[in-house]
């Protein structure tokens, strides 16, 4: 006996492989988005000043943003008594020319880098390749998109879009020390990221490094990572360069205890960071300079509502709870900040010039689960709204908006504006002309009916009739 379910389709769709691949990465990004999530929620609930914390937080950094410039300046003065040069950096470009001028003056040809997410936003990486500089990443999750001819996905876990069995066959592919019988046990593959990398820190003369924090008072740099080949990095060659936005400015030590709770915490759920290195200017051995970028910051400083945005302190913690970023992930943003935090500073950084980067102010479905757990409070659905409303296309949905609030608040005008789109309903296109095609190539136009409701309604004495000719019809 065959049972058929009606309206059911006979056989499924076979999946395609991009489908399969889309598939894995929500997958992945689920899995790893939740863990982090619930080992957050748990260290963060065992302070009970945690709020306090977070103020504190927010307090200090826009304290610090409403004095950026003397901050930056007893930064320069502290870095230089301590030996190390300070250059400025308008633009990525000229923080590109600072860094490969630099390098080049080593005589050197290869670097090692710790993770920076400046660099990436600058593209430095590609940008020493066209001097004639390979750069090398150390940091695992950044080795593994590199070697894997990828892009990072996350803030804090570049390569959270890859499982293990994925990340053992890049290092298959990638390195040749490896042996064909390795595992996708973790502890395999960071034995083999060790082996691979050790060579590197020993021989590298010169190194590049972002910060998390840098204290005015003393012209201290700061680095938290988890695996210590940051502090390799930073301490084995013989010229270190560091890029660091401007932003990441704190003004003493005191403060800087502040983000040490709240950033490992809302990070990675720790209590404490594993590795946190901090260096002050050059030491016996190693030259050292600091390329502070601007690229577009101080324009985000000057806007009231957005410059909350450069108090992040890069946890991530945001992503972690984004449902669009979970679905998405973290390559539809198109910049090396996703989730809710890149949804509104990369348009600031930026500019909204591009269709993509005009979009990300709506990437989102203003849930409020990002602000409540910031650790220095963005409010980040309101920075969304304000960015929408200063969006390109802002002005014309604004009109259209307009003129369809006169139309609905006008019944006369309504019953006009849907008899005549009765009448013309054969002239309108299945998609639309223009800059409206982008909605009609996403869905279904829908048909609009031979007769306004009103109208049938008045004619039928409210279906009455209408009823009561269908039923002589049958």
């Amino acid at each position: 006996m065959s049972v058929t379910f009606i309206g059911m389709p006979q056989a499924f769709p076979k999946k395609s492989v991009k489908d399969v691949e889309n598939a894995q990465l929500r997958f992945n990004l689920r899995k790893a988005t939740h863990t982090i999530r619930e080992k957050r929620a748990s260290v963060v609930g065992e302070l009970p000043d945690w709020q306090d914390l977070r103020a504190a937080g927010k307090a200090i950094k826009d304290h610090t943003l409403r004095n950026l410039d003397r901050y930056l300046v007893q930064l320069e003065e502290a870095v230089t008594r301590a030996g190390g040069t300070v250059h400025w950096a308008r633009d990525a470009a000229e923080a590109n020319r600072i860094v490969a001028d630099l390098v080049k003056a080593t005589g050197e040809t290869e670097v090692i880098k710790v993770k920076s997410m400046a660099t990436q936003e600058i593209g430095l990486n590609d940008a020493l390749a066209k001097e004639g500089i390979t750069a090398y990443e150390t940091d695992l999750a950044e080795l593994i998109v590199q070697l894997g001819d990828d892009y990072p996905s996350h803030i804090l876990v570049p390569a959270i879009h890859r499982n293990r069995s994925e990340i053992r066959e890049i290092f298959l592919k990638k390195m040749t020390e490896v042996s064909g019988d390795l595992s996708d046990e973790p502890r395999a593959l960071t034995e083999a990221a060790r082996r691979h990398l050790r060579e590197r820190f020993l021989k590298s003369k010169v190194a590049i490094s972002g910060a998390n924090f840098m204290v005015a008072e003393s012209g201290t740099l700061v680095v938290l990572e988890s695996e210590g080949n940051g502090r390799m990095c930073l301490s084995l060659p013989e010229t270190l360069i560091s890029v660091v936005g401007i932003e990441k400015l704190v003004p003493t030590w005191r403060d800087l205890e502040v983000f040490l709770q709240l950033l490992p915490r809302s990070s990675t759920g720790e209590r404490m960071n594993p590795y946190t290195s901090t260096w002050t200017g050059s030491v016996d051995g190693q030259e050292f300079h600091l390329v502070l970028l601007d690229n577009g910051r101080t324009d985000v400083l000057a806007d009231e509502v957005g410059r909350q945005a450069l108090r992040c302190i890069r946890c991530s913690a945001c992503l972690n709870v984004c449902p669009v970023y979970e679905r998405a992930g973290g390559h539809a943003y198109g910049s090396p900040y996703p989730g809710p935090i890149g949804a509104i500073l990369t348009p600031q950084l930026r500019g909204m010039h591009t269709d993509l980067d005009a979009s990300l102010p709506f990437a989102s479905s203003l849930c409020g689960a990002c602000y409540e757990v910031c650790p220095v409070a963005i409010d980040i659905p309101s920075v969304l709204v304000d960015l929408r409303a200063k969006a390109p296309h802002a002005a014309a949905e604004k009109a259209a908006m307009a003129v369809a609030g006169r139309v609905l608040e006008n019944p006369r005008l309504l019953a006009q504006a849907q008899r005549a789109a009765s009448r013309m309903r054969r002239l309108v296109p299945r998609r639309l002309p223009g800059p409206l095609s982008a909605w009609t190539d996403t869905r279904d136009l829908p048909d609009i009916p031979a007769e306004p409701f009103r109208d049938w309604w008045q004619r039928t004495g409210g279906g009455q009739s209408d009823g009561q000719h269908k039923k002589e019809e049958r």
